[in-house]
């Protein structure tokens, strides 16, 4: 979809979203990057840190619920949305049902474990306690080629070896 079908606010946030991505990418993470907003006014900014922290809960999407919660003193955030780089995966999806998030606008699906219309629908499931209105595809071309360029070096990079415990 053409950029200038969506409106400026998003694909401003959503560029910040892709910021975050890049210090993931940095870091040798999965370049995806989540940013919270409430009444236009930045609430969190976050990116994967799985590797870093070697947490596989480090997601960006609830590194960024965790923060905004935090900061919003709140776990309630009905009035929040959660730009994030990728669709979110189902601990997100399933994070930002229980936070009852009011928006999610993501970049590109993840058809291996979206669950937010992909693969699953978590996000729009009539049996939760609450959905969450989603707008995909902001930025989707910048935001599936910095994860493209990502994959395609670690195809291009050796495997590091795993310790005995690993």
């Amino acid at each position: 979809m053409n950029e200038n079908a969506y409106e400026a606010s998003d694909v401003a946030l959503m560029g910040l979203a892709l910021e975050e991505a890049r210090l993931a990418e940095a870091d040798g993470d999965v370049p995806v990057g989540a940013v919270a907003v409430l009444a236009g006014a930045i609430v969190a900014r976050q990116h994967n840190r799985k590797e870093a922290w070697a947490d596989p809960t480090a997601h960006a999407e609830l590194l960024v619920l965790r923060d905004a919660a935090d900061r919003l003193g709140r776990w309630r955030l009905p009035d929040v949305t959660v730009y994030a780089t990728m669709e979110p995966c189902p601990m997100c999806a399933g994070a930002m049902v229980q936070a009852r998030v009011g928006r999610l606008v993501y970049a590109v699906p993840d058809p291996r474990a979206g669950a937010a219309g992909s693969v699953f629908d978590i996000v729009d499931n009539p049996r939760l306690n609450h959905r969450v209105t989603v707008l995909s595809g902001v930025l989707h071309d910048e935001a599936a080629a910095q994860l493209h360029r990502f994959f395609a070096r670690l195809r291009r990079e050796p495997a590091p070896a795993l310790s005995a415990s690993g």
